[in-house]
């Protein structure tokens, strides 16, 4: 708008012939000097600026907008990205509805904590029938790191939908909607990421499942800026994918132990209990996320799973419609359950520690060049 010519601006004609004998072309010109210099160059009166400046202001500048219609605007937004609901209803009812459409989910705890028992369970939902909650498609699942078990995947689906998955038929039909792949490099998962591409432009694809990206990254030979490079490479490929497709994409991240760089790195999250910056002894939890900070500002929603007191606990670490809440939940036959709806909330830097009580499974892939 700032390029907006001043001939397209309804001054009035004695105003806006001077404008144009000038050189005064566009809002632009006139915008950036000073009513005195405007009077100088123009050989007009301060009142004659003054009002010629309001009307080109008036026309270029945007304009502003309420609390209201802000909020509208982001209800109608949610109502054409959509959410697709987890099944664990207080979950989804902090997310206004479960994983959104069109953007990065992540899923992060140590080894054992449920990850993949979540991923399994979204996959399935997705390839449901709509009148069953799902989104009636294919499902691409990357199982990077050979974690996938069709056998589970057929116990969720018998204990969640026995009247689909007792008839032989349809228990097929919805497995095969779940397509895997298993690269074993990096090469291979770009590969794979150009051909989910075509798919999702042919739109047969309701739902991208990366478990995990971590481990993808970790088995690289590549350290420092040419890791982060390759990185944000696939930062960004991911997100285009999210955005263009409005497709629901859940990646699931892995933790490491923390060294001495991450008090500096991850501030927000090793405050010791006095509220002070510590030494590792004195963190409340030593863990943090394998992928560092330029992952985890690319993700809307991050999803904390970990144990503490004896408890397995589901975070909203991260999202833009959530406060952070913790839900307990543990593992059934049938998946991931949540033990309640209400969830508490977290306060402070809690809500981004990542606790394991109970759990040793500690991945530490000596990942420090990712940050």
């Amino acid at each position: 708008m700032a390029n907006k010519l001043i001939s397209e601006i309804p001054l009035p004609k004695s105003i806006a012939n001077v404008f144009s004998a000038r050189n005064i072309s566009t809002a632009k010109d006139a915008l950036t000097l000073t009513e005195f210099e405007l009077m100088e160059l123009l050989d007009v009166g301060l009142t004659e600026v003054r009002s010629a400046l309001s009307q080109i202001s008036e026309i270029v500048a945007p304009p502003y907008q309420t609390a209201l219609s802000l909020m509208e605007q982001r209800f109608q937004n949610e109502h054409l990205g959509g959410h697709f609901p987890t099944g664990l209803k207080g979950l989804d009812a902090a997310l206004c509805g479960g994983i959104p459409f069109g953007v990065l989910t992540e899923l992060i705890g140590p080894a054992g904590i449920g990850k993949t028992q979540f991923c399994l369970k979204l996959s399935l939902l997705a390839s449901l029938p709509t009148n069953y909650g799902g989104l009636d498609g294919r499902v691409i699942y990357i199982d990077v790191e050979s974690k996938f078990s069709s056998r589970r995947l057929l116990e969720i689906g018998l204990r969640s939908f026995p009247e689909i998955f007792q008839m032989k038929e349809m228990a097929q039909e919805m497995a095969g909607r779940i397509l895997v792949l298993r690269p074993t490099s990096l090469a291979e998962f770009t590969q794979s990421l150009e051909q989910i591409k075509v798919s999702l432009l042919q739109k047969q694809v309701k739902m991208l499942v990366i478990d995990s990206m971590a481990a993808l990254v970790s088995g690289e030979h590549e350290q420092g800026a040419r890791r982060q490079q390759t990185l944000s490479w696939h930062i960004s490929f991911i997100k285009s994918l999210a955005e263009f497709s409005r497709i629901p994409v859940v990646v699931t991240n892995q933790v490491r132990s923390r060294n001495h760089e991450d008090a500096s790195r991850y501030s927000f999250q090793v405050q010791s209990r006095d509220g002070a910056i510590g030494t590792t002894m004195q963190y409340d939890s030593h863990l943090v996320a394998a992928l560092g900070i330029q992952w985890a500002h690319a993700v809307t929603t991050r999803l904390v799973l970990e144990a503490k007191s004896g408890e397995r606990f589901i975070k909203v670490a991260k999202s833009p419609i959530s406060p952070p809440l913790a839900f307990p939940f543990h593992i059934t036959s049938s998946g991931i359950s949540l033990l309640s709806d209400d969830g508490k909330e977290v306060m402070g830097p809690e809500i981004n520690a990542i606790h394991c009580q109970g759990h040793n499974e500690i991945i530490n892939f000596g990942m420090e060049g990712l940050h």
